[in-house]
């Protein structure tokens, strides 16, 4: 069965080789990522791993996938950072405290069907300085990534406590998208 990547992420490409699977074709989903008024965001997470998935034209017979990141402090949704002062602002937020990487993954199988998963990941950070912030944003690995930071980069240094998927935090949680993919008939 044919398999479709619903990313234009490298990283997720990357993640998706670690369970052995490559996609046939890769489509970027455009979507509005805005969040619902008052949603929260483990249902916002999952609801755009969903919007994703089926917004790509999936052939007979192909199976789609679709994944979304999201970073939370408490109830609140963080926005990827679009800018160096956006960055700035998120990275001094997420500073010596715990946060929640919520990465959700949709299966569009060969069916129809669709099935998705959710890792919640805590991560802490330590208590960043205002040095390590500027230092980080010069660096650019932040820019437009969810929460402004790149665990799988420099930031990866400031991770005081992980507990849950380091891949999810990355934007694929491989436990739950080998289950998804195993269901689907994609992996054995």
């Amino acid at each position: 069965m044919p398999l479709v990547l619903a990313s234009s992420s490298p990283r997720r490409r990357d993640l998706l080789a670690r369970l052995g699977a490559a996609p046939d074709r890769v489509a970027a989903p455009e979507i509005d990522e805005t969040p619902l008024k008052g949603e929260l965001p483990r249902a916002y997470a999952l609801r755009l791993a969903v919007e994703k998935a089926r917004a790509v034209a999936r052939a007979d017979g192909e199976v789609v996938l679709a994944g979304d990141t999201t970073i939370a402090l408490g109830r609140r949704i963080l926005p990827p950072a679009t800018t160096e002062e956006v960055q700035c602002d998120l990275l001094s937020a997420l500073s010596g405290r715990r946060h929640h990487a919520l990465s959700a993954v949709c299966v569009i199988d060969a069916a129809g069907s669709e099935r998705t998963r959710l890792a919640d990941t805590i991560v802490a950070f330590k208590p960043l300085t205002a040095r390590e912030i500027d230092a980080y944003i010069a660096c650019g690995e932040g820019i437009g990534k969810a929460g402004g930071y790149a665990i799988q980069g420099r930031a990866e240094g400031w991770v005081r406590f992980l507990a849950g998927s380091h891949s999810g935090v990355i934007g694929l949680p491989l436990f739950e998208t080998r289950a998804l993919l195993v269901t689907a008939g994609i992996l054995a």
